[in-house]
């Protein structure tokens, strides 16, 4: 008889711990697609210029790799300076309309930048600084470098942004992440992404 009392307190604390960790899966999972899906309902709307990128890495399976005029930002529209030290760094782009549709670079740095009328603050994923910065630009990437496509249909693509004629709408966080919100060819929505 003991061995059977022992045997059901023993399953039935493993049936708690199961069902603990699936609510905790369950949990982590809607956390990740609900703070995604918040972006893409509250974000601001800023439309960005793609920029040429290497054919031969243009197209991996089915994602496309994209590269944005955005992506050098000019050392001098850094204000703030530049950190001492080297280390794992963020940069907080203000981009405000340009010309046409597309937003462009107002101001950079290395700290969070104030809201501000009229424009959008984007925040770089982190990367590697060094003391000094010799050349003219820092390339950053924002976590919107790729986008995937339904297979088979990458070709067109690959043609359209050779030819200049994509382009990309985002949305913005009021804390600077980023989400794409549509791939645009010709200026017109070729594929939107969902909010789930």
């Amino acid at each position: 008889m003991s061995l059977f009392s022992n045997a059901v307190p023993s399953a039935r604390r493993y049936l708690v711990a199961a069902v603990l960790v699936a609510a905790l899966q369950t949990i982590v999972l809607g956390y990740v697609i609900e703070s995604r899906a918040a972006i893409l309902r509250n974000g601001s709307d800023v439309v960005l210029k793609t920029a040429p990128v290497d054919p031969r890495d243009f197209l991996r399976g089915d994602y496309v790799v994209l590269n944005y005029d955005i992506s050098s930002v000019p050392v001098s529209s850094i204000v703030g300076g530049i950190p001492k030290g080297a280390g794992l760094r963020t940069l907080w782009v203000r981009l405000k309309p340009g010309e046409g549709t597309f937003w462009t670079i107002a101001e950079s740095s290395f700290e969070p930048l104030p809201k501000q009328e009229g424009s959008v603050v984007i925040r770089s994923s982190p990367f590697y600084s060094y003391d000094t910065i010799e050349s003219e630009a820092i390339t950053v990437q924002y976590g919107i470098e790729r986008y995937y496509v339904p297979e088979g249909e990458g070709k067109p693509l690959e043609q359209a942004r050779q030819n200049g004629d994509v382009s990309v709408a985002v949305r913005v966080a009021a804390d600077g992440m980023p989400q794409i919100r549509s791939l645009l060819v010709d200026g017109k929505p070729a594929y939107d992404e969902p909010l789930y």
